[in-house]
């Protein structure tokens, strides 16, 4: 069960990410979730490291900010490019 409520919320992650920085049209629902539950991971290891509170909202806030950072990072690598019509 708890595999399946990372995935779900990884999904949802990934996706307001994406929405975020602009390649939702780029990115399909298995790099929404991947780039949500990497990005959460990365987001909350980083606040940890910080010495930020991780914990209630912060905790999606920091999965969030994880996300579009990995977002950031991949796009910078040419990973997502925009779809043509």
């Amino acid at each position: 069960m708890d595999l399946l409520v990372t995935l779900v919320t990884g999904g949802i992650i990934g996706w307001v990410a994406s929405l975020i920085m602009g390649t939702d049209a780029e990115m399909g629902l298995l790099a929404n979730v991947f780039i949500g539950v990497l990005g959460s991971l990365l987001g909350t290891w980083l606040a940890a490291t910080l010495g930020l509170p991780v914990g209630g909202a912060a905790r999606w806030l920091f999965a969030l900010l994880g996300a579009a950072v990995l977002i950031a990072i991949v796009r910078a690598l040419g990973i997502f490019r925009p779809r043509r019509a």
